[in-house]
């Protein structure tokens, strides 16, 4: 099945977006001031370490946040609704039909009391309204998309009887029950070995590439990056400060976190065997409270005075955008 949609369409336009969390010490910047579009057929990956905001990025687009967690954008539009002023009922009647997410661990995400056959059908019921017949048809046909042998006996299984890599295809084909427009994936592939790994990544961009799906990857694995995206947003202490094509960002980093995450990972044919990557030294700043500059100097080679001031965002004539005082990075 082909899509005829527009490839060019803005599926989701978020500018400004931004979390903070009430703690006992002050208020958490989880996300600050995050600022990106998704066209329909395109893979961006926000990629950064534990703790820089990514998990609560996807969160925040799904209206999943925590109770004590305050979202605030400039805009949020959704197939250009705005999505920043709608009710609780409309994003429930989004959310699991044109917005799907793929949680990071399928096992907890799974109602362990059910059968992978209901959770499959119970947005399927719930949305479009169709009968159990035709809700069971659809999920046998998507648990086959997905390359689960006998579909149909699976569907009377609990999760505890499939294996991780089965689990997480499972969760794929119940984000797909509805057919959504904006596919949300938190890191699909973190508990799965690599054979599995691979596997799922594959099948994520061929279902995009045949459905047209705007997707958004969360990820730490630059391995998984370079296989999937279209975009990538390189995401440091709740903001992003690096953005541009997959292919321009890795060949020419411009902002030194970006540079060295890559200097953390091997290359294929340019990294010898028991040679020492690179690292990054120091810890990510404490987010609570007043904060201003550059997250990352204190981490930084090359941090000047004005780091500790306010720093825009840089762009270049092929798209590539950073936050960095620095038009270039020294060799």
């Amino acid at each position: 099945m082909s899509t005829t949609k527009n490839l060019n369409d803005i599926v989701l336009d978020v500018q400004g977006l931004s979390v903070d969390i009430a703690t006992a010490q002050g208020t958490l910047h989880a996300v600050r001031d995050v600022s990106f579009q998704v066209r329909r057929g395109e893979t961006l990956c926000i990629v950064g370490e534990s703790g820089c905001g990514k998990s609560m990025t996807s969160l925040a687009l799904m209206s999943l946040l925590p109770k004590l967690a305050r979202r605030s954008t400039r805009r949020f539009s959704f197939l250009e609704e705005d999505l920043g002023q709608a009710s609780p009922k409309r994003i429930n009647n989004l959310r699991g039909n044109k917005m799907a997410m793929i949680f990071q661990e399928p096992m907890t995400a799974l109602n362990p009391a059910y059968t992978i056959g209901d959770q499959l059908m119970e947005p399927y019921l719930h949305h479009r309204k169709n009968n159990q017949a035709q809700a069971r048809d659809r999920a046998v046909e998507l648990l086959g998309k997905v390359g689960i042998a006998s579909a149909a006996e699976r569907m009377g299984q609990y999760p505890h009887q499939l294996s991780g890599g089965l689990r997480q295809r499972v969760m794929i084909a119940m984000a797909l029950m509805c057919g959504p427009e904006l596919l949300i994936a938190d890191e699909p592939s973190t508990a799965l070995d690599v054979t599995i790994q691979a596997q799922i990544l594959r099948l994520l961009a061929d279902l995009q590439q045949e459905l047209g799906i705007a997707m958004v990857l969360i990820t730490h694995d630059l391995g998984v990056v370079a296989r999937i995206a279209h975009r990538v947003a390189v995401m440091y202490a709740g903001e992003f400060v690096n953005e541009g094509s997959a292919r321009e960002l890795f060949a020419t980093p411009h902002h030194p976190y970006t540079r060295g995450l890559l200097r953390c990972i091997p290359i294929p044919g340019r990294t010898a065997p028991g040679e020492k990557l690179g690292a990054i030294a120091g810890v990510v700043p404490s987010l609570i409270g007043d904060f201003q500059g550059c997250g990352f100097r204190d981490r930084c080679q090359f941090a000047q005075a004005t780091c500790a001031q306010t720093v825009p965002m840089q762009s270049s004539s092929v798209g590539q955008s950073w936050r960095c005082i620095l038009s270039e990075l020294p060799a």
